[in-house]
């Protein structure tokens, strides 16, 4: 299924003004939270808050052999912000936003190994498909996140053309 962008003069109908005001609240809100999450990853409840997840992980455990809990969240912090700063690059480089997008979509394919790894995923008692609030629904709202960064890098990727850039698109 293809779908694009309808600027303001293409038409006038309400769903595609929803539409694009939809495209602008994914992009835009992604970045936002990338860039709010990296920030808070400078302090110390958020480090601590992360450090279950990642020394269970086999593709981040590692991590805490080589450095401290604060400095390896501080490392996603900056990876986070850099991410969510240039998908909000978008109307100035198409370019920019799509490589950011296509990291923040293998960062979240990344954090959606937690589900797999992280013990109290599923709700005690439970099991699978029963999700615990925490973390397991933590770390299931990565799916949205996921869809919006691969909708973003496609889109923006779209926009750069076979020039490099395409004026014409500019969610």
């Amino acid at each position: 299924m293809m779908t694009r962008t309808i600027t303001n003069d293409e038409s006038t109908l309400p769903g595609d003004k929803l539409a694009n005001l939809g495209a602008a609240v994914l992009r835009y809100g992604l970045a936002a939270v990338l860039v709010w999450v990296g920030l808070l990853k400078f302090t110390a409840y958020e480090a601590e808050g992360i450090q279950g997840l990642v020394a269970h992980s086999p593709l981040f455990s590692w991590a805490y052999g080589v450095m401290s809990v604060r400095a390896f969240a501080a490392l996603l912090g900056v990876i986070e912000i850099t991410l969510g700063l240039l998908i909000a690059l978008r109307r100035v480089s198409p370019r920019l936003s799509a490589f950011g997008s296509i990291g923040a979509t293998i960062m979240f394919l990344l954090t959606l190994t937690f589900l797999l790894t992280t013990p109290g995923i599923w709700q005690p008692a439970y099991g699978f498909p029963f999700l615990s609030p925490m973390p397991g629904q933590f770390v299931a709202k990565d799916l949205l996140f996921l869809g919006a960064a691969l909708w973003s890098a496609g889109e923006a990727l779209r926009a750069t053309g076979p020039s490099g850039f395409d004026a014409s698109r500019t969610t």
